[in-house]
């Protein structure tokens, strides 16, 4: 399932700014609430849909001040709002390059360039696929990364959910309130997703899990039917009906576009300095797109506080 934006896409005269962000999840809104209220020119650069992949989560249980928790599209939905307030502006646009200049920085648009003088990289991650057979065939015919997106349309069906880390588990609580049964699949011999995670989906009746199994294809004729799943300790393959399949097996960074600009681990995420400065000054990264050992909503948050003060700082001392 692809995010698509709601309204058209604003038009924007303007084209020198003092701070461009990449990114419009929790990372970036909190940096561009931090550099607006610092009285620097913001923009914000989003391709998809502001809040990124916290936006589709259906509740956040772990950001501090909400007791209960919260959607995920209402938690950014405020920060959105926190950010235009302050003078933020976002444009519903991806960065395709950059282009560094002594004295500022190029973002490249498909609607014209834009020059600022510091670059805050929040660009945050994709869902990663499995590569396996069906796979690209079913997509968007069975095959799903976002419960909240599509668990509507598997009313009581049987669905598998890949990947018992802690997406697919919560995203697993939440397609329960739909589904008729979900099958869970994970490569490893054990869950890794948090303990309370583990505890919660246990205790409901319509659940299966195959620990230490392996989806190897994806079966079908115009829509998904089902999946063939290895047992990797017994090398046994089953095939098991299924109208829908959701896939959390981790997240790709979204670098392609900085590949050769600046300095990027193996997996392609952002190499930064305590200070969130990456290779190229004047350019910071924060958020899940850069090397960290934890991806959530309140590590972003930080990061885009951090990496926000870091950029005024270059700024002023250019």
């Amino acid at each position: 399932m692809e995010f698509t934006l709601g309204s058209e896409k604003e038009e924007i005269q303007e084209r020198a700014f003092d701070i461009g962000i990449i990114g419009a999840g929790p990372a970036g809104l909190t940096a561009g609430i931090y550099a607006a209220r610092a009285k620097l020119k913001t923009i914000i650069f989003e391709k998809v849909v502001v809040g990124g992949l916290a936006a589709a989560t259906d509740k956040i249980e772990n950001y501090p001040g909400f007791n209960k928790g919260i959607s995920g599209e209402e938690l950014t939905s405020l920060m959105e709002k926190q950010a235009k307030y302050f003078g933020v502006k976002i444009f519903s646009e991806g960065v395709l390059d950059i282009d560094t200049q002594p004295n500022s920085k190029v973002l490249k648009t498909d609607r014209g360039d834009f020059t600022v003088k510091s670059v805050i990289i929040s660009s945050g991650t994709s869902p990663k696929s499995l590569n396996v057979p069906g796979e690209k065939k079913f997509r968007g015919k069975g095959i799903s990364y976002c419960a909240t997106c599509d668990a509507p349309f598997f009313q009581d069906k049987n669905i598998a959910v890949i990947g018992c880390g802690n997406s697919g588990i919560q995203e697993g609580l939440y397609l329960l309130k739909f589904v008729k049964k979900i099958t869970f699949i994970e490569f490893l011999p054990y869950m890794t997703a948090e303990k309370i995670l583990q505890d919660r989906i246990r205790s409901h009746k319509n659940v299966e899990f195959l620990l230490n199994s392996q989806l190897t294809s994806f079966e079908g004729d115009n829509n998904l039917s089902g999946i063939k799943v290895k047992d990797r300790e017994t090398g046994k393959e089953k095939l098991i009906s299924v109208d829908g399949a959701f896939v959390y097996v981790g997240l790709l960074p979204n670098t392609d576009f900085l590949r050769g600009k600046v300095e990027l681990d193996d997996a392609g995420f952002v190499k930064t300095s305590g200070l969130l400065e990456t290779s190229v000054k004047g350019i910071f990264a924060a958020g899940d797109v850069r090397t960290t050992p934890l991806r959530q909503v309140a590590t972003a948050v930080g990061d885009g506080a951090l990496a926000a003060e870091m950029a005024v700082k270059y700024i002023e001392g250019r």
